[in-house]
């Protein structure tokens, strides 16, 4: 930053201070100041007065046209009054009898120079007192607490030595790793890069869904550098008054400079890297901002040892000028974890809790498919919270799985009792599940079933594991998951001749699924692959709107219900020829409530 800026943006402070003191000073001299004086007069009656008067008490009384204001002396202390003035000719005798003083001026204000006092000097010196701290804080040296952007809040520091973080504590992200080498390796050797004209990106983009690691990954980065790593949020930029969030980004080069090698990391960036369109509006602050962090960028050399990291799980309503190369010429993403890559997060974890036996990684990372790594972390926790709750000091695999179970449905309601009749349906409901799963070929093996009630609101579930993983999902794989979905409440029908609310969740999920075959994925024979919705905001959760007109929506909604309707029918079908073995396994359900999906299928072997 320049002599001209600095003192441009002292100015701005400047500013800013005086008008807060101009707004105080108004607001401490139109309503707190004569509100405070008013209370000093207190209302009374005219009978209280007259009782005062007898009693001795009244010291002073001033009569006017239409009241009277007296004192009285309590404690040591004086007291004022005022009543309305009443048309007694005793009162001025009474007031002779009690040789109390009348006509006398009882001031109703403070003298003036305690106002002047109360209303401009004081608040002069308490904001003056005020502005120099402040002041003295803005001079954007590092203290203790971290790297001081303007008049806002400290970013965060992590020295090399403190707080370190390396490679070997992330996991399940190999691709990103390989794409931040060359940062680490440019931190480190700048000069080899130098000679040949190669320069380092000046940003690197860090993409994903959330609790993929995009913080952690970065602490890595500067950790395997070993330099100063600076972390500071998106919403620290912006703040109420105009300009501010623009001087902290101007501060924040500005001393970045000054301590390179360094890693500068701001999170969330779409709260400030917003798209810029007719809705903002040239006085915007977070437009302001944004052209203050393109134009450092744009002026800041890459060869000074400042690596910008930044992180957004949505990267879609980002500013096309900050993504330009020359700015955040790099980007990396961290998607969700394959199966080998939740086995090692899950192996980091372990590493901070005692285990005990062979703990069987891939069994559990195989139950835990789509699972993030921060949602890995949690389920470890869990299972480190179940042992010591069980009055173990060491986790188990059952531990583990049984975290799993409590982060997908919920903590066993050991106080719901259902009653004879309604665990009938529910272990009939659940088996259905189960028995079409097994009829079917290519199907997710049963893993588990159980008919305990969850905190969720699930009052049992049917768990399938995947021997392998799949990234791929034929139109057989989808229609045969509809088919597992519409077991439950398909066995209802068959066995009890009814249907219960039971099945909404299963609805809701089947009902999704074959949305997505006719709009999204190409698999209905009447759309063939035609696209019929787009998807916005893939890392939260994938919003779809509808892309086709009215009349094609009807035919949408058509197909969709066919596609359930048939996939209904065939549960229903498998589940009426294989009566014998349902109630086989429903009675065993019943009476052992919990089940391994081993003992299922033993219970519907034929014998």
């Amino acid at each position: 930053m320049n002599k001209d800026d600095k003192n441009k943006t002292k100015m701005e402070r400047t500013a800013s201070y005086y008008l807060l003191v101009f707004l105080f000073i108004f607001l401490l001299n139109w309503f707190i100041i004569p509100k405070m004086l008013q209370n000093q007069v207190q209302l009374s009656t005219y009978k209280d007065f007259l009782e005062n008067v007898e009693a001795g008490n009244v010291k002073f009384v001033e009569i006017q046209d239409e009241e009277i204001r007296y004192q009285i002396e309590k404690d040591g202390r004086n007291y004022f009054y005022k009543t309305g003035f009443m048309d007694d000719p005793e009162i001025i005798n009474k007031l002779m009898e009690k040789n109390v003083e009348f006509t006398k001026i009882i001031p109703e204000k403070p003298n003036l120079f305690l106002g002047i006092i109360l209303s401009y000097i004081l608040p002069i010196i308490i904001f003056t007192m005020i502005g120099r701290r402040l002041f003295s804080r803005m001079d954007g040296r590092i203290g203790a607490s971290g790297l001081n952007i303007g008049s806002g809040k400290a970013a965060k520091i992590y020295e090399p030595d403190k707080d370190k973080k390396t490679f070997e504590d992330v996991a399940g992200q190999e691709e990103a790793k390989e794409s931040l080498m060359e940062i680490i390796d440019y931190l480190n050797n700048p000069k080899k890069y130098e000679e040949i004209g190669a320069q380092c990106p000046k940003g690197v983009l860090l993409v994903g869904p959330p609790g993929t690691g995009k913080t952690l990954m970065a602490k890595a980065v500067a950790g395997e550098a070993e330099v100063p790593f600076f972390s500071i949020s998106g919403s620290e930029f912006v703040e109420m008054f105009v300009g501010r969030g623009a001087a902290k980004v101007r501060d924040l080069f500005d001393q970045a400079s000054k301590h390179a090698p360094c890693i500068v990391f701001i999170d969330e960036i779409d709260t400030i890297g917003k798209k810029r369109d007719s809705s903002f509006t040239s006085n915007d602050e977070r437009e302001q901002t944004l052209n203050q962090l393109l134009t450092e960028m744009d002026g800041f050399e890459s060869n000074k040892g400042v690596i910008i990291l930044a992180a957004t799980n949505r990267p879609d309503v980002l500013d096309p000028a900050l993504l330009r190369p020359g700015r955040f010429d790099r980007h990396v993403n961290m998607e969700l974890p394959d199966l080998k890559g939740r086995i090692e997060i899950l192996k980091v974890h372990l590493r901070k809790v005692k285990t005990e036996g062979e703990i069987d990684y891939n069994f559990v990372s195989r139950m835990t498919a789509g699972a993030s790594g921060a949602q890995v972390a949690n389920i470890v926790n869990e299972a480190a919270l179940r042992a010591v709750r069980t009055g173990r000091s060491a986790v188990t695999t059952d531990d583990l799985v049984e975290s799993i179970e409590t982060v997908i449905a919920g903590q066993q309601k050991k106080n719901t009792v259902l009653s004879p009749k309604e665990k009938e349906v529910v272990a009939y409901h659940e088996i259905g599940h189960a028995l079409v799963a097994a009829m079917q070929t290519g199907s997710a093996p049963v893993e588990k079933i159980t008919i305990i009630p969850r905190t969720s609101g699930a009052l049992g579930y049917t768990m399938q594991v995947e021997p392998d993983e799949k990234f791929l999902m034929t139109k057989t794989d989808a229609i045969q998951k509809i088919e597992v979905l519409c077991g439950g409440r398909a066995a209802e029908e068959v066995v009890f001749d009814c249907i219960t609310t039971g099945a909404a969740n299963d609805i809701e999920k089947a009902t999704k699924l074959a949305r997505e075959m006719v709009t999204k994925y190409g698999m209905s024979d009447k759309f063939g692959m035609m696209s019929l919705e787009t998807s916005s905001n893939q890392y939260l959760g994938g919003d779809s709107s509808v892309t086709c007109s009215s009349e094609t929506r009807k035919l949408i909604d058509e197909e969709v219900l066919k596609i359930i309707k048939d996939a209904q029918e065939s549960a229903r079908n498998i589940l009426t020829e294989n009566r014998d073995k349902m109630d086989r396994a429903a009675r065993f359900l019943i009476e052992k409530e919990t089940i391994t999906g081993k003992e299922f299928m033993e219970a519907i072997r034929d014998e």
